[in-house]
């Protein structure tokens, strides 16, 4: 097994068995961890496993001299040349690169910039006032590589628990972590909500971003992230809106955007009304923004169509489609 990985998988179930001794609930997941992690190795589940941890590997040994956390996520490594092409390679083979982005700093002529699709610095940034991160205990919904993860460290967190189901996401946040250090608090479990405990209640503050508009029943995604958080925690749901009241929602007749598996778009309204309904309070939107060319595009390292492919070429405020241009909402609650 990669160094790697494995002491990053170490370093998670550490994380669980301490926190067990306070939270007998945590034992629940300590008790389903070896097949979380053993799935996404499965080759018959994921054809390109194997392949995505050799490349984990292979990464070069190199001395990382400083990471950065806080307004981007940055390792200053001190390699060579050789190293560096190297590096270059492998996370080549990781491609497309979707969140992000990265940076692993060598001087001029060996520094890396992972210049992934979405700017997700862009989304945090819109984020992060709004929060009070510190010594927080966190789990991050759908985080994809992990970058947000990072960032909430950078902000203060106690910890943080990316999960994500996607076998490639996995593997990039443990080339990532390779570099940024196998000791920092924030770990990562390759499984979607709907496989953890119910009802855990491990966490001073979830994050949902992204993943509402996927779910079939947004309801009981919103049950299942209240389960998570203990009572007075914090819920910081970002998800696709439309204009409307509270009455409004779109659901799209096939794809929207492109996406064919986006189910319900509600207004701020809808959403409010959906999340005090859920039992939520304290419900408030604190940040609407029109997700821009600038934020999602097609780069080097995420080569195929992005945002700019899926709007209308004659009306770029619809989609494809003929919908609502995509606009996003973050919306904090209390347990």
């Amino acid at each position: 097994m990669n160094n790697t990985i494995f002491q990053a998988e170490q370093q998670l179930y550490l994380h669980l068995l301490q926190l067990s001794k306070y939270h007998p609930k945590a034992g629940e997941w300590l008790a389903c961890l070896p097949a979380w992690l053993s799935a996404v190795k499965d080759k018959r589940r994921y054809a390109h496993a194997p392949f995505y941890a050799s490349a984990i590997d292979r990464l070069p040994a190199v001395a990382t001299t400083q990471i950065e956390l806080g307004d981007k996520v940055a390792a200053t490594l001190d390699w060579q040349m050789a190293d560096f092409k190297k590096t270059q390679s492998l996370l080549t083979n990781l491609k497309p690169w979707r969140k992000g982005p990265f940076y692993l700093l060598g001087d001029a002529d060996t520094s890396i910039h992972i210049d992934t699709e979405w700017r997700s610095d862009f989304k945090w940034e819109r984020v992060r006032p709004h929060l009070d991160l510190n010594k927080k205990r966190i789990l991050d919904v759908g985080g994809g590589s992990g970058y947000h993860g990072f960032r909430m460290l950078g902000d203060g967190a106690k910890s943080v628990v990316v999960i994500d189901p996607s076998c490639l996401f996995y593997h990039q946040f443990m080339a990532i972590k390779h570099f940024m250090g196998v000791d920092l608090p924030v770990h990562y479990i390759p499984v979607p909500l709907e496989s953890l405990p119910c009802r855990s209640e491990l966490f001073d503050v979830v994050f949902s971003m992204g993943v509402l508009y996927h779910r079939v029943s947004p309801f009981e995604h919103l049950e299942q992230l209240k389960g998570q958080l203990n009572q007075g925690g914090v819920l910081v749901l970002e998800t696709l809106v439309v204009d409307g009241d509270e009455n409004t929602v779109l659901v799209p007749e096939d794809r929207y955007a492109q996406m064919n598996n986006v189910y319900f778009l509600p207004s701020v309204p809808a959403l409010t009304k959906w999340l005090t309904k859920a039992g939520f309070s304290d419900v408030r939107c604190v940040d609407i923004d029109v997700t821009s060319t600038d934020e999602q595009r097609a780069t080097a390292w995420m080569d195929y169509h992005s945002l700019a492919d899926f709007l209308d070429p004659n009306d770029d405020g619809k989609t494809v489609e003929g919908y609502p241009r995509p606009k996003r909402a973050v919306m904090i609650a209390k347990k």
